[in-house]
């Protein structure tokens, strides 16, 4: 097959994602990556992509991928890329099998995620300036924090969802999944201290509840960057970003409640073993209270 249609094949599969399974731009560029990074290297290969493909070819690609140094992680990834991609074309009869079932990565050391203590948030969270920046920064920063949000859900906020009779958020997460998460009175005045003055800055009709200077929508990006500069002011000790908060609330809320499946549903997770990262967290949380604190500990370490 020609490269060229090699490639027509991966658009058709991109518009079967975008139209019929409706998957977010975001999600379809990822897709893109993966496959066209598969693509690549069958062209380097001079070998066919689709048809004929046996599975040794599917291992010799996440086998190069490996000692490129790409972790299990991003390689499992790519092989599900690489499944969904075939099972399309087995559905077109385009292919007459899916080489790529069966192709696992290997395994490889779970990252924990970093994480701010208590004391951290609290000295993040002790923005003295009143102006509105910094208002609407410190409404943020609580917000991520008190529940747990991704930094795509906080940017895509509007006022009307905050302003609830029951203190309750309702938020559209991944594979647009919806679920209500509480608000902390520390967010909820740090909320309104923000929306007295929002309207200095935003525009006529906006809905979007954090906004930037010139009125309009603040981007995930703007608001990374608020994070860190909000960090550093505060001479935090590390590089703060707002998945850390996410992170943060769900390692201190399993630390004081050990309810594991109540901080998946506040996660938004679909699988609770993503949720169960922050067990991990915890136990690293015991394990060096016990070494500090029990006598024989000391003794075996000296």
């Amino acid at each position: 097959m020609p490269v060229s249609a090699d490639r027509a094949w991966l658009q058709d599969y991109l518009d079967y994602l975008r139209y019929e399974r409706r998957l977010s731009a975001r999600t379809l560029d990822a897709y893109q990556r993966d496959i066209g990074g598969y693509l690549a290297w069958c062209e380097q290969q001079q070998c066919p992509a689709w048809e004929p493909v046996a599975q040794q070819q599917i291992r010799r690609f996440s086998a190069h991928r490996h000692r490129d140094g790409i972790s299990g992680t991003s390689l499992a990834r790519q092989l599900s890329a690489l499944r969904g991609m075939f099972r399309f074309l087995l559905r077109e009869k385009r292919v007459r099998g899916n080489p790529a079932e069966g192709v696992r990565a290997p395994k490889s050391g779970r990252r924990l995620p970093a994480t701010l203590d208590v004391d951290q948030i609290g000295r993040l969270m002790d923005i003295q300036d009143g102006n509105p920046l910094d208002l609407r920064d410190r409404a943020a920063l609580e917000l991520f924090y008190s529940s747990g949000l991704r930094l795509s859900e906080l940017a895509m906020l509007d006022v009307a969802q905050v302003q609830t009779a029951d203190d309750l958020l309702e938020i559209t997460g991944k594979g647009g999944k919806t679920r209500r998460v509480p608000i902390g009175s520390m967010a909820l005045s740090a909320i309104d201290a923000w929306l007295r003055v929002r309207p200095q800055l935003a525009r006529d009709g906006e809905t979007a509840l954090f906004v930037s200077q010139r009125g309009a929508r603040l981007s995930g990006r703007a608001i990374e960057q608020r994070v860190a500069l909000h960090a550093r002011r505060q001479g935090m000790p590390r590089h703060v970003h707002p998945h850390m908060l996410r992170h943060s609330f769900a390692s201190h809320l399993l630390e004081s409640s050990g309810d594991l499946r109540a901080v998946q549903e506040l996660l938004g997770h679909a699988d609770i073993g993503t949720t169960q990262v922050y067990t991990h967290l915890d136990f690293q949380h015991l394990a060096q209270v016990y070494d500090k604190s029990h006598p024989r500990a000391r003794k075996r370490r000296r």
